[in-house]
């Protein structure tokens, strides 16, 4: 089996969506579960959007992955998730959508593979049966009742228009069987054909599915927000949906973003090649051959580090052909392949065509094992024209050329897809193999700079804040004028030019009049925007004498080189931002003090009365009352109040009938799903065995019962351990940090300091500051991008502190991401992790650093919630010698920060 170990962005966002799942039944409904969810992970607690068509508190959620973030992966590992935390169910019914039927056929493969991630993946949901459409039609009862049971279709395949989709609704006697024996309230949720006494119920893949209240998820969701996609969803009565997508929909239908992936995270832990180092030249062949060169010095970068040990890499070029049009000569695939073997020597058999008429990877996947990415396959050059084949991948792509300025927005944003996968998923020894590479037959280098990160937002999900960083110029003259480059931080200062005459700006075209300005009364000529050399040659084209001409030309160069004047932030200066860390001597060394499983603590469960609580009981009873069909609650008015919930669970209660275990069998089976890595199993035996024991002493608790709540009993034997386990911690904690000898066992030393990377890619946050509370001009803010503000009061305080820097009190200070891997500065708690939301750079003393400031902005309301915050936040500045400084700030006091500025 192929080994696989998780990105840390990527058991980010799992953690996040099994504390989803786990909010939607602690919670009163999935709605309110989002906004709590959202609220405890980042600081901002959004708004749930309810899917049109379907109930108003279904869980509907989606996680934003941008390009080569390994969605599939991700998607496969939620299915544990969902059974065990949403469903409580052993097994379940996942109807796995995806947008076409090339890309359902490559998903089929990967999940059916048993030596493929994605199946390794799926498996740790417990049997399972992967199939498409087709086989579900005929799937046998004792299969769902046995296994979790995927089904991948496309999403077309359930337009009224597709015969598939006509077969769904349709009768079959192969499926008869899955509707004995069924209650009435199961009957009465069922489609039926017919009216009056010709009323009936067909033995249908929908009914099925209705049964068994499937969960959805949505591949590349993005293309499937219409409204006849929703219709068709709500008919199968889903469990709850999950989009994956790069490029969620936040307007029209807007989808409940729970957790958001960026590029930077993609790109720290080795997932893709940035930035896309871009070059522009006019002349096609140029172009072709200065991309040739650039394919050249990879390949040899490539085995040099190969001999030394490295994974094999042939890099490839993808090049974008023109399309062929009646009596027009373009460069269409066959004249961009005779240039490659006719003026470049390229061998023909280390070039492929794939469009529609020339099918040249098909062929590859035909002749080689690992296709493409085959060792003895010798392709370095694919033409293709349009787009490559739907769920083509191979890493090895690392060069886009486009003979189409980039005017095909589809086509180039697949395409910059294919060269942004890293191979290996690991950075190679040489720079230039960690970056892609792009082409572009073009004069104007700024414009298709634009346009190439107008596709990497559109189409590969990337943020707009983060695309200006991650194209950048191959040749430094080319990205001089590329202004949007520079995220704002950029001053072009206007450039006027006296001349004798007047120029003739009617036949300038408009995109350089625009730049321009003539103010006939002081025969002035303003040139308020950078030109180019080729703009300044049309403008001077507008005037007559070689005086005027050659004034012309001297202010257009200054427009582009003096007067252009870019704002650097400290980090792109090259200061320095380290921050000294709580360290613990343990054993004799001295360590991070980065997980409070480090410290010394007695963790035994046998010191501890196993058996359930009050809490434990009502919880229990309350389940079984729902999954028995009883009244879930009444209002005033006497009418029943449903949840989404609770009869999602009811009716999976009825279809999902738990096998009829004994005491032994159900505390090894509740043993074997509770995941606590600090307990022996014999501890945990012992422990359930007990708790067990004691619940089914109980006259009203019998063992069926017990079976039909496994799910229930689980979940609180997890919380219960979990509380023993935080109440030992905190213990340890208490002594180890503050006890009597706290001094020899912690400390803030040199050894342990969170450096904030000076390069710009090193800071990701999950939203950019937006202008939401104000609009103010940040001159000291470390990077040029600045994580979102969770109140006003927090973007005030940033705004005081910025105008402290300009005055000189501080020297630069930086917005703290939360839980951002290497991005973020935290103290350790016994239940967590504390980020303060500042951390300042203080101005240096006597040609000493200066002491660093945390500062955390509290509202009114949480200020007593955060005394553990402040607890830790002052020992780590009690402990660093006066090095370090930390403030808690509410009710804008800004004095109280002031006070530590001097």
């Amino acid at each position: 089996m192929t080994t696989f170990a998780p990105k840390t962005y990527q058991s980010q966002v799992l953690e996040s969506l099994e504390a989803y799942f786990k909010a939607c039944h602690e919670l009163p409904s999935p709605s309110l579960a989002f906004t709590a969810i959202t609220e405890r992970l980042w600081g901002r607690g959004l708004a749930y959007n309810a899917l049109p068509g379907f109930p108003p508190d279904m869980p509907y959620l989606c996680l934003r992955v941008p390009t080569g973030g390994g969605k599939t992966w991700l998607a496969a590992k939620s299915v544990a998730l969902v059974n065990t935390h949403l469903l409580r169910c052993e097994h379940s019914v996942i109807l796995w959508l995806v947008p076409s039927r090339p890309i359902r056929e490559q998903t089929l493969k990967c999940l059916k593979d048993r030596l493929h991630p994605y199946h390794a993946a799926l498996r740790e949901a417990g049997p399972i049966t992967v199939m498409d459409l087709d086989e579900a039609k005929s799937v046998t009862r004792a299969t769902l009742d046995t296994g979790t049971t995927i089904i991948v279709a496309t999403r077309q395949a359930f337009q009224v228009e597709e015969e598939e989709c006509r077969k769904v609704y349709q009768s079959s006697g192969t499926l008869m069987h899955h509707f004995d024996n069924l209650s009435p309230s199961q009957r009465d949720e069922l489609l039926t054909d017919g009216e009056g006494a010709d009323r009936t119920i067909p033995y249908s893949l929908a009914n099925m599915l209705r049964l068994r209240r499937p969960f959805v998820v949505v591949d590349e969701a993005h293309n499937s927000r219409t409204e006849l996609a929703f219709n068709m969803l709500a008919r199968f009565r889903p469990s709850g949906v999950l989009e994956l997508t790069a490029t969620p929909d936040l307007e029209r239908t807007p989808s409940n973003v729970l957790h958001s992936v960026c590029a930077a995270e993609l790109k720290a832990q080795q997932m893709i090649k940035l930035p896309v180092v871009l070059e522009t030249e006019p002349n096609w062949q140029q172009c072709l051959a200065d991309a040739i060169g650039r394919r050249e010095a990879l390949h040899k970068l490539a085995e040099e580090e190969r001999r030394t040990g490295a994974p094999y890499l042939r890099p490839i070029v993808l090049v974008q052909s023109e399309p062929r049009r009646s009596g027009v000569e373009t460069l269409d695939f066959e004249r961009v392949r005779h240039e490659l073997i006719t003026n470049h020597g390229i061998p023909a058999n280390e070039i492929i065509v794939a469009t529609g008429e020339e099918k040249g990877l098909e062929q590859i996947d035909a002749d080689y094992k690992l296709g493409i990415a085959d060792p003895h396959c010798p392709v370095t050059f694919v033409i293709t024209q349009c787009a490559l084949a739907e769920g083509w991948d191979c890493p090895f792509a690392y060069i886009l050329v486009s003979m189409a300025a980039l005017h095909s927005a589809t086509a180039v944003e697949q395409l910059l897809g294919r060269i942004l996968r890293q191979p290996n998923a690991s950075h190679r020894a040489a720079r230039a193999l960690n970056q892609s590479y792009a082409f572009v037959v073009s004069r104007n280098f700024a414009e298709t700079a634009g346009a190439l990160r107008d596709r990497l937002v559109a189409g590969a999900g990337f943020e707009r804040r983060e695309v200006t960083e991650f194209v950048t110029a191959a040749k430094a003259e080319q990205g001089q004028l590329d202004l949007a480059g520079y995220a704002g931080r950029v001053v072009v200062r206007p450039v006027p030019v006296t001349l004798l005459e007047k120029p003739n700006l009617k036949s300038v075209p408009k995109p350089v009049r625009d730049k321009v300005v003539w103010d006939g009364k002081l025969n002035t000529l303003t040139i308020n925007a950078p030109l180019t050399v080729e703009e300044t040659a049309v403008l001077k084209a507008a005037v007559v004498t070689q005086t005027a001409a050659a004034a012309i030309d001297e202010a257009a160069l200054i427009s582009r080189t003096t007067a252009i004047e870019v704002f650097q932030t400290p980090a792109e200066r090259g200061e320095r931002l380290r921050v000294p860390q709580l360290a613990l001597r343990v054993q004799g060394e001295l360590r991070l003090f980065d997980d409070p499983e480090v410290l010394e603590y007695p963790w035994d469960l046998g010191h501890y009365d196993a058996a359930p609580t009050r809490e434990d009981i009502a919880a229990v009873d309350a389940g079984l009352k729902v999954s028995e069909g009883g009244k879930i609650d009444v209002d005033a008015g006497g009418k029943v109040v449903t949840s989404f919930i609770k009869e999602m669970q009811r009716d999976l209660g009825l279809v999902y009938q738990p096998e009829h275990w004994d005491a032994v069998r159900l505390a090894s089976w509740l043993c074997s799903n509770l995941p606590e890595p600090s307990l022996t199993h014999a501890a945990k035996q012992a422990f359930v065995a007990a708790w067990l024991g004691q619940w089914l002493e109980r006259d009203d608790c019998i063992l069926a019962r017990a079976n039909l709540q496994k799910f229930m009993i689980r979940n609180r034997l997890e919380a219960r351990i979990r509380e023993l386990r935080k109440q030992a911690v905190g213990k340890a904690f208490q002594l180890t940090l503050f006890g009597d000898d706290a001094a020899s066992r912690v400390t803030v030393a040199d050894d342990y300091a969170f450096e904030f990377h000076p390069h710009p890619h090193a800071y990701a946050p999950s939203r950019d500051y937006d202008g939401r509370f104000g609009r103010f001009d940040f001159r000291r803010h470390f990077y040029g991008r600045i994580g979102d503000f969770d109140s006003k009061e927090e973007f005030e305080c940033a705004c005081w502190m910025d105008m402290a820097a300009q005055k000189g009190h501080i020297q630069f200070w930086v917005r703290n991401l939360v839980r951002r891997e290497g991005s973020s500065f935290f103290l350790q708690k016994a239940d967590g992790r504390f980020y303060p939301d500042f951390v300042c750079q203080l101005p240096e003393s006597q040609k000493q650093p200066g002491p660093i400031l945390a500062v955390e902005y509290k509202g009114a309301d949480r200020w007593k919630a955060a005394a553990d915050d402040r607890l830790i936040g002052g020992l780590w500045a009690n402990l660093s010698g006066g090095r370090c400084r930390f403030v808690m700030v509410t009710d804008r006091h800004w004095d109280e920060i002031e006070a530590h500025l001097k």
